[in-house]
């Protein structure tokens, strides 16, 4: 799980990046899937570290 956690991270960030380039080229659509994704996976990512902590508890 551990290395799952940062790989949502990972995609997040870029996700959020993509939303600001899309911002830049007035693509609506980007920008929808970009935000989307960061909200998704962010909060995926904040609600394994406050659950399970850092570095996660096997059992």
């Amino acid at each position: 799980m551990n290395l799952l956690m940062v790989i949502f991270a990972l995609i997040a960030v870029l996700s959020l990046v993509s939303a600001f380039k899309s911002i830049r080229n007035k693509n609506v659509l980007a920008l929808i899937f970009g935000i989307a994704s960061f909200a998704i996976f962010g909060w995926f990512t904040v609600m394994t570290v406050l659950n399970q902590g850092y570095p996660p508890t096997l059992h």
